[in-house]
């Protein structure tokens, strides 16, 4: 049997940059707010209809969102639903990390 080598290319950390998507950062920080939810719903054993019910959605609207078609929402929204499960969000604006320019990114609870 042969064995064939197989191309392997390093992601840049962003799958929506490196699919070409416009606003990739933006898309990159919504996946991770939509997981964030998915988390907390996880560990509160929600169902989707409860879950819908809490933050003013359609149960189908829940599905949707947690399969990740989040691109009608706002990353306001995203916020708003996410403090209607309880949670604090903190935005901070400062200079960024590198000379590449800023970035929007998702940090990890202390």
């Amino acid at each position: 049997m042969e064995s064939k080598e197989t191309a392997v290319e390093r992601g840049s950390g962003n799958v929506f940059a490196d699919l070409g998507f416009p606003d990739a950062d933006a898309h990159l920080v919504k996946a991770e707010l939509v997981s964030r939810i998915d988390d907390i719903v996880r560990d509160r054993g929600l169902t989707q209809t409860e879950v819908g019910r809490l933050m003013g959605l359609s149960q189908p609207d829940v599905s949707r969102l947690l399969r990740g078609d989040f691109r009608e929402y706002s990353l306001e929204r995203l916020f708003r639903l996410l403090t209607t499960l309880g949670r604090d969000i903190d935005i901070v604006v400062r200079q960024p990390r590198s000379a590449a320019g800023g970035k929007l990114r998702i940090a990890e609870p202390a």
